[in-house]
């Protein structure tokens, strides 16, 4: 069991940029694929980014390639998603989710352990 803390959420202008992190103290947070999803109001949860345990293999949705991205500092036990280029349809809350297996598209049920979000709004 992993607890994730997200933070770096805010209202942002469109074209701004945000810097999302999630704290996952533990001493195997080196065993973790970790991933970021987001929420939109009304929609389901997506998956937006997964990084591998090493950092070296990373994918993203289509929406958010080539603006959003994801990396990982294991000194520090920390994964952040770079957003940079952000639109007003960025907005949703967005989590921060640990697991075992580097599959695309993401699956929630392959991540047990989540955090409980940060806010991301973009006004255009």
């Amino acid at each position: 069991q992993v607890h994730l803390a997200e933070s770096g959420g805010g209202s942002v202008q469109a074209g701004g940029s945000l810097r999302l992190s999630c704290a996952a103290p533990g001493y195997d947070f080196d065993t973790y694929i970790m991933a970021w999803f987001r929420q939109k109001p009304g929609e389901e949860r997506e998956g937006v980014a997964i990084i591998s345990t090493t950092g070296q293999f990373t994918d993203y949705i289509n929406s958010v390639k080539g603006r959003f991205t994801i990396s990982r500092d294991s000194n520090n036990n920390m994964v952040y998603l770079q957003m940079n280029s952000l639109k007003p349809e960025d907005t949703a809350m967005y989590y921060c989710a640990a697991g075992f297996r580097f599959v695309w598209p993401l699956r929630e049920t392959d991540f047990a352990n989540w955090g409980q979000g940060t806010q991301v709004t973009v006004s255009s």
